[in-house]
């Protein structure tokens, strides 16, 4: 006799799936703490149901995340217009990666939770944001936007095809060689261990754009800075000013290349980059406190 195979049970279909929710959730709302909350809630919704009723669970995990994202996104709107400097999503700081991808393993979008791609993601709205996400990164059909966010089908492919138009003209088109991210990261850090100007200015391009995000709690530039001598001056301007030993980490940022910033352990900043043409174009330096919790060094 065949044995009949036990239904799963509730907390493991969610466990499952849990890393798909948090995914979601974590390009919607730019912020790892915001991220796990809406999954924590999402968990608390799962255990109200009767999984045997649900047909697809990951749907409707990925569903509820997002109109958990979208709201916590529209809340967190209303501070962000207010915050002090640049706004920075928080990072994701893992251990620095070795190995080079393969051309298989190239960055497809459903994978691409850079810095750079969530800054310019700051400038949708949050269904636009959600919309543009779901299609173009998870694979969302037209149909299943229009029951998620409330419209129409039209309405939901005008709002992807507005929103890809403004990701198109605001993201900067960026390197995804890790080896190069690597090569570039070892020597900004290496300038900035060996207090060498010359050397940090000979790893960016002219046009280089730099944010910090401070949150008004630590020191940080109030608009973007650009230009490699103009940046240099500042960032060494804050390190004359950080007590204790400087030392640079290599760690993998949101998975790109990039390092932490401390002095006598204690985290200073957080650090990744955009690369073109074998320079760095973009930096991204995260060093609000408040930000800077969850990461272990």
């Amino acid at each position: 006799m065949t044995a009949t195979a036990k239904p799963a049970r509730s907390d493991e279909i969610f466990e499952r799936h849990r890393a798909r929710a948090f995914s979601v959730a974590y390009r919607i709302v730019g912020s790892v703490s915001d991220a796990e909350d809406v999954v924590q809630e999402a968990w608390l919704r799962w255990q109200g149901i009767d999984p045997a009723t649900i047909r697809n669970p990951e749907a409707w995990l990925v569903t509820t995340t997002a109109r958990l994202g979208i709201d916590v996104l529209r809340a967190a709107r209303t501070r962000r217009e207010t915050y002090v400097g640049p706004w920075l999503p928080e990072p994701m700081v893992e251990a620095a990666a070795e190995a080079e991808p393969t051309a298989e393993d190239r960055l497809a979008l459903a994978d691409d939770v850079s810095m750079a791609l969530l800054h310019v993601l700051e400038r949708l709205a949050p269904e636009e944001r959600a919309a543009f996400l779901l299609h173009d990164a998870f694979d969302y059909d037209y149909g299943e936007l229009a029951a998620l966010l409330g419209k129409s089908e039209a309405a939901c492919r005008q709002t992807v095809s507005r929103a890809r138009r403004r990701i198109h003209d605001g993201h900067a088109r960026f390197d995804t060689s890790a080896r190069e991210h690597a090569r570039l990261a070892a020597a900004f850090g290496s300038a900035i261990a060996s207090a060498n100007p010359q050397a940090l200015i000979d790893c960016m391009s002219e046009d280089v754009v730099f944010y910090s995000d401070g949150g008004g709690k630590a020191i940080a530039a109030l608009n973007p800075l650009y230009g490699p001598d103009h940046v240099a001056r500042f960032l060494f301007g804050v390190l004359k000013k950080t007590q204790g030993t400087i030392e640079t980490q290599p760690v993998s940022v949101n998975g790109r290349p990039g390092f932490l910033l401390t002095s006598d352990e204690k985290l200073e900043a957080v650090l990744t980059f955009g690369i073109a043409d074998g320079r760095i174009a973009a930096i991204y330096a995260m060093r609000n406190p408040d930000k800077l919790t969850h990461v272990r060094f």
